[in-house]
């Protein structure tokens, strides 16, 4: 446990330290950086990514990985969309996609467990099967007209402040949070959560213990494959459309805001709470080259920087830690 602790709560602590750097500098360095409606909008536009990378912070922690959220979050945006168009109610339209990203998931981990793949290969042709799904559906974008989503997409509630701004925090964030705060709940107090952690620190250990590896690795992607539907939702109440071609290269945005946040590749290591603050700092990033008015791919650039100093600081933290168990 102390090995976990210390990995954990470093890397964390940077993070949290960097975002808090980051929001300072940003506040000195360009007018209304620092203001209200900057914090609440890094959730605003930020709630679907947060959603993905909790399911994912739930496969790494196995180690395993998970590279089809991104054509899971697409094909729930067209094929919702594409269903809402022919008059399909949105009570009937959620439930289902939603049904339908866990029932790939669990097919992608019993895949994972049963056949001993590769996990990233399985999820690969997952990647595949689910982009090419959107495409089968429809090329060009899909408007969403429903009344349901429209009303989500817009229900907010705003703050009066002193200075006379009026910031909001739109209603879908709260779901993001709730899906926060469930699977911190999970991994921390379940049964469920100490297999998780148990399987990634060591799959073996976990069979001679009596865990049951196989309900673990299927239900992991199962969650992933609910979050990755959920993202799609939230997504589609954030644009009103679905569109095949969205969000190319969201799995490694995923990943990385975990990894960023304590999350160990190799599995056993990481929190929910470190994911959440991992996308915050994407969206910093982001904000601060929207205002230095740079090209887009700056973020990316940046932020793969940030991956790989964190990466650095986990492995020099295992080393350490592995030093002092052995001396």
């Amino acid at each position: 446990m102390k090995k976990k602790f210390k990995i954990d709560n470093i890397s964390l602590l940077i993070a949290v330290v960097l975002l808090a750097a980051m929001y300072v500098a940003g506040a000195r360095m360009y007018e209304r950086f620092g203001s209200v409606s900057t914090i609440l909008n890094l959730f605003n536009d930020n709630a679907y990514l947060i959603v993905v990378a909790v399911g994912m912070t739930f496969v790494l922690l196995t180690g395993g990985i998970d590279i089809s959220v991104a054509s899971t979050l697409a094909f729930t945006g067209v094929f919702s969309a594409y269903l809402l168009e022919k008059g399909w109610p949105a009570g009937i339209v959620i439930p289902l996609v939603l049904a339908l990203g866990i029932l790939v998931g669990c097919i992608q981990g019993y895949a994972i467990y049963a056949f001993q793949i590769a996990p990233f290969l399985v999820t690969l042709v997952g990647q595949f099967f689910m982009r090419g799904m959107c495409a089968v559906i429809s090329t060009v974008s899909i408007p969403i007209d429903n009344g349901f989503y429209k009303s989500a997409a817009l229900k907010k509630i705003s703050f009066v402040l002193p200075s006379g701004g009026r910031p909001k925090l739109y209603y879908y964030v709260f779901v993001a949070l709730f899906v926060v705060l469930a699977a911190w709940y999970v991994l921390r107090y379940t049964r469920f959560g100490r297999a998780v952690y148990a399987v990634g620190s060591n799959e073996q250990s976990a069979q001679y213990m009596g865990l049951d590896v196989k309900a673990v690795k299927i239900g992991v992607y199962g969650i992933s494959g609910f979050c990755a539907a959920l993202g799609g939702v939230l997504f589609s109440f954030y644009t009103l459309a679905g569109y095949s071609l969205q969000n190319m290269g969201l799995e490694l945005d995923a990943i990385s805001s975990a990894v960023i946040g304590g999350t160990l590749l190799t599995g056993g290591v990481g929190t929910v709470s470190g994911s959440l603050v991992g996308v915050l700092i994407q969206g910093i990033i982001q904000t601060i080259v929207t205002y230095q008015n740079l090209n887009t791919w700056w973020t990316k650039v940046t932020f793969a920087g940030i991956l790989c100093f964190f990466i650095l600081i986990q492995r020099f933290a295992a080393i350490r830690a592995d030093k002092k168990k052995k001396g």
